[in-house]
């Protein structure tokens, strides 16, 4: 079934294939406003790491509660880097690439396996039968009923809190992302990728421990490091798996549709837009990829419709937590409790959601 969007007061009423076409219209970048969001992003990511780094001579808690704050702005060029992926970031192909590989060792990710990854994550997004790729495992609730007492438990585990944005984090930034995994067989430029950001990571925090010593790298690498990476999970995550997001299996699923209405607008408060470089604004991040970050307000601007729909919150987006699993039936992402009671769940709706964004079926 196909979704158009409609805000009462307006005429006009699109498709989501259609605002693909009207988007484009944002896709050109600007070399001095991207050179300029570099340089508003990395001078004050030096400059907190260099008073961090001072600050251990004086108090190891100020050393680390100034590495916490700096993870704000490590977390915003790993957003440039996510545009530079995308090709959105500068005109030119291989400025994005230099870019985005100088960034991912900052960020202990390789850039061309983040790429390909994250690429599937864009082409099969909110697709049932696609999924393990780059995105957050979601079962459907007859898929964990059919599951042994193991594989409850197991997925149970996967989905803690904990574990999704403590855990998981650390695995992924520290572990995994030092191979090509997902694709070791795919050729050698993502072992180039993997084992070059390796070597340059290697090189960079020996600098750092042969100047400093292991306390820099303590008190201000790990913490630094540990927030960001949750920081990013955290985006990642409430960006996909709020209430009424959008999943199908292959025979109904549209690639538009679930772009526009399986990806939240992330409504942040006060400078964290800023410091999130808009990635909030998914829905229209995942309808054209190649618009630069930077010019999203201005789309949310021009076109009402889209500011807003699948609208959340910051404290909406704390209850997307409680949802793991995707119901087929009522097509909502719900609860572990909620699949206890499947006659409460198809009746009923909670008062509190994680969406309050306007949609209409045709």
């Amino acid at each position: 079934m196909r979704r158009s969007l409609h805000v009462p007061g307006t005429e006009q009423i699109r498709d989501s294939r259609e605002w693909v076409a009207v988007l484009s219209a944002y896709r050109e970048p600007s070399l001095w406003r991207s050179l300029w969001e570099i340089g508003v992003t990395a001078g004050p990511f030096l400059a907190l790491w260099a008073l961090a780094w001072w600050s251990t001579n004086v108090s190891y808690a100020l050393a680390a509660f100034l590495s916490i704050l700096n993870a704000a702005f490590l977390a915003r060029l790993f957003m440039i880097q996510h545009d530079c992926g995308h090709a959105s970031f500068f005109k030119s192909r291989s400025l994005n690439n230099w870019t985005g590989r100088a960034i991912g060792v900052l960020t202990l990710t390789p850039y061309y396996v983040w790429r390909r990854m994250h690429g599937a994550h864009h082409a099969s997004t909110g697709n049932l039968d696609r999924r393990g790729m780059g995105d957050v495992l979601t079962l459907t609730v007859e898929e964990f009923r059919d599951l042994s007492t193991f594989g409850r438990l197991r997925y149970r585990l996967y989905r803690h809190p904990l574990v999704l944005f403590g855990v998981g984090p650390f695995y992924l930034f520290f572990l995994q992302n030092r191979l090509p995994v997902g694709f070791m067989r795919d050729g050698w430029r993502y072992w180039i990728s993997a084992m070059g950001t390796n070597l340059a990571l290697i090189a960079l925090l020996g600098i750092v421990g042969w100047l400093g010593g292991a306390k820099v790298l303590i008190f201000v690498f790990l913490p630094m490091m540990l927030v960001a990476a949750s920081i990013g999970v955290w985006l990642f995550y409430v960006q996909h798996q709020f209430e009424e997001a959008h999943w199908d299996h292959e025979a109904d699923w549209r690639l538009h549709d679930a772009a526009l209405h399986g990806s939240s607008h992330y409504v942040l408060p006060g400078i964290l837009p800023w410091l999130t470089a808009n990635i909030g604004v998914h829905h229209v991040h995942h309808l054209q990829a190649r618009v630069p970050f930077y010019r999203l307000p201005e789309i949310l601007h021009d076109h009402p419709q889209l500011a807003v729909a699948q609208r959340l919150t910051l404290r909406e987006s704390l209850n997307c937590v409680s949802k793991q699993l995707w119901d087929e039936k009522t097509r909502r992402m719900i609860s572990f409790a909620d699949a206890r009671v499947p006659n409460v769940v198809s009746q009923t709706r909670h008062p509190q959601t994680c969406n309050s964004g306007a949609r209409q079926d045709e």
